[in-house]
């Protein structure tokens, strides 16, 4: 076994680790010191253990104590397209590129429209986009996002998401849409 690979992130931090059957997962350990980590991690274990999708991350399990909340995650060799997107060391040609946006577009489309209640992500951003060994996306970071119920096609949060990325309506008025979503994912494209 390897020893773990950490990356400390302002919400908790990733651990990866090579299993003894040689599966390597990665592990996010959630920072219950700050305000909404609990709801984050409740979030992210709802939502992630009723979908399954080719492009959205996988949990593997979880860990639920009163001092310790843990993910375990589909370990995702190539990073977030955050890295692919804006470090002079990595580059991604014309085909990864379109083959990328394409996994995001059927993850959201399955998040908006293949499931009974529609989930909006609501943090769409190039950190949250993971990258297989084989340069395929999943989106990941469900820890802020909400299912639209009851047919509703909106509801409202007053939980902000990244700036830059997340529609007018959002960080205005705290609407939250698959429009959101939608706006975020051209964001990403631009």
């Amino acid at each position: 076994m390897d020893s773990p690979k950490t990356a400390y992130l302002e919400t908790g931090f990733w651990l990866s680790i090579q299993m003894s059957d040689g599966m390597e997962v990665a592990i996010k350990v959630f920072n219950l010191q700050l305000e909404g980590a609990f709801a984050s991690f409740d979030t992210e274990c709802e939502i992630l253990s009723n979908i399954r999708h080719r492009n959205l991350i996988k949990v593997i399990s979880c860990c639920s104590q009163i001092d310790f909340k843990a993910l375990v995650l589909n370990y995702m060799p190539n990073g977030s397209l955050d890295k692919w997107s804006y470090f002079q060391n990595f580059s991604l040609n014309i085909l990864q590129r379109l083959n990328i946006l394409i996994d995001v577009a059927l993850a959201l489309e399955y998040l908006h429209h293949g499931y009974e209640t529609p989930i909006v992500h609501c943090d769409l951003k190039p950190s949250n986009i993971l990258l297989d060994d084989d340069m395929g996306a999943h989106v990941a970071d469900f820890g802020i996002a909400k299912r639209l119920g009851g047919g509703d096609s909106m509801t409202r949060t007053m939980t902000l998401a990244t700036i830059g990325y997340m529609a007018p309506e959002y960080g205005m008025e705290g609407m939250v849409t698959r429009r959101g979503d939608v706006y975020s994912f051209g964001i990403v494209v631009m």
